[in-house]
């Protein structure tokens, strides 16, 4: 489906939620700074925007593995996720920003009186701190981390905490994120689902094929829905 087409009559969504990184927030370069850092400490060539930027939604493993290549299965792979937490927690928004329009689009749901959050897979000592530096951001009816439960997107759960510390009924729920699990746990929710083609999609022909109610190509597209 493109932006402006859904398989059932318009609703009035009583929540907006939407996935951090990739969605809400560019982190890429912060993300990618760290994992150079680490690279340069271990005598390996860093890597640029190309590389990193497409793991940057899948965690701090997958941009490790993006960045080692082929050796990443002989290096000490708990020593070097510990290496980059550390190192991008104590640059955590240097560089990150909100892409563009997610700004609009939040002032917009405000005015509008229409509640929204953020539900990340992203661990909670990270979201915290990075979503308190982003003014944008402050308005958030609720933010829920990867380990605020004890199971985590595709799970359907923190979707249906998130809505039922809202107090909003799920199908009335669009959940926004750029990876397919997002979308697998926003079906599980029975929320709808949007995703985020501005983000660190693998590809717009495998995004498209995770089969959401919406895929937009910038926040603008949301406008439509609200």
């Amino acid at each position: 489906m493109t932006s402006s087409q859904t398989s059932t009559s318009p609703i009035e969504y009583q929540a907006l939620l939407f996935d951090l990184d990739g969605t809400l927030l560019d982190t890429a370069d912060d993300l990618g700074a760290a994992l150079n850092t680490v690279l340069q400490n271990h005598q390996q060539p860093q890597v640029g925007s190309d590389i990193y930027r497409p793991a940057a939604s899948n965690g701090a493993a997958a941009l490790l593995a993006a960045g080692f290549k082929e050796s990443w299965a002989q290096q000490p792979q708990e020593q070097l996720l510990q290496e980059l937490v550390t190192q991008y927690a104590a640059n955590i928004a240097t560089h990150t920003q909100c892409f563009v329009g997610i700004e609009q689009l939040l002032i917009a749901l405000d005015n509008k009186a229409i509640p929204w959050g953020i539900m990340t897979n992203k661990p909670g000592f990270l979201t915290d701190p990075l979503v308190k530096a982003i003014p944008a951001l402050k308005n958030a009816r609720i933010v829920v981390s990867g380990d605020t439960l004890a199971e985590s997107k595709p799970s359907p759960l923190p979707l249906l905490y998130c809505a039922e510390q809202m107090s909003v009924d799920p199908s009335r729920c669009l959940y926004i994120g750029d990876a397919q699990r997002d979308i697998q746990a926003g079906k599980a929710a029975n929320m709808h689902t949007a995703t985020a083609l501005w983000g660190y999609v693998p590809s717009i022909d495998e995004a498209m094929a995770w089969n959401a109610d919406f895929n937009w190509h910038s926040p603008i597209d949301a406008f439509n829905h609200i």
